[in-house]
C-alpha cells in the first residue's frame, strides 16, 4: 500500500468543491463529504498521509476521479536517464521510476510527483517550465492512404 499525502486530499476536495458546490441547504456534495471526513480524521490525528487502502470506497472513488484530472507523468520529453543518469534532469524521476512508471498505482505516482515538486530541482521547474505547462505535444497526424 502507498500513502496519499494530505495535500492531495486537499486538492481533491477543492476540485470537487468547484465542480459540485454546496447546495441551497449548505450540504456538501457526496465526493466532498467523503473526502472531508478523511481529511478531518487526518487533521485530528495529526497525520500527514493515509494509506490508499484505508480510504472508504466513496473517498477513494472521489480521490481517483480527481487524480484522473491531473497530468499522468512529469515527463517533459528531455530524458537524461536514457543517457545513463540515475536521476532525470528533465523531470526529476529516478531511472527506476521512469522505467516502471506505467506499473505504478495512482498513489505511487502522486508520491513521486510530491517528491519532485518538493525537490524543485528538475528542469521542468526552471529551464523548461513553460514546456511543462504546455503539456504533451499533440500527436502527429495519421498518414494518408496511398490508394
Amino acid at each position: 500500500m502507498t500513502a496519499i499525502h494530505i495535500t492531495d486530499i486537499e486538492a481533491a476536495i477543492n476540485h470537487w468543491r468547484q465542480r459540485a458546490p454546496a447546495c441551497d441547504r449548505m450540504g456538501l456534495a457526496p465526493p466532498v463529504q467523503a473526502l472531508a471526513e478523511v481529511y478531518a480524521r487526518m487533521v485530528f490525528r495529526r497525520e500527514e498521509a493515509v494509506e490508499d487502502g484505508a480510504l472508504p470506497p466513496e473517498a477513494l472513488a472521489a480521490w481517483l476521479a480527481w487524480y484522473d484530472t491531473t497530468p499522468d507523468t512529469p515527463c517533459i520529453a528531455i530524458c537524461s536517464t536514457s543517457q545513463g543518469d540515475d536521476l532525470c534532469k528533465g523531470c526529476g524521476r529516478t531511472f527506476d521510476e521512469v522505467q516502471f512508471w506505467p506499473a505504478f498505482s495512482p498513489a505511487e505516482k502522486r508520491a513521486v510527483w510530491r517528491r519532485i515538486t518538493l525537490e524543485h530541482s528538475a528542469w521542468r521547474f526552471n529551464r523548461y517550465a513553460e514546456r511543462a505547462a504546455e503539456g504533451p505535444a499533440p500527436a502527429p497526424p495519421a498518414p494518408a492512404d496511398a490508394a
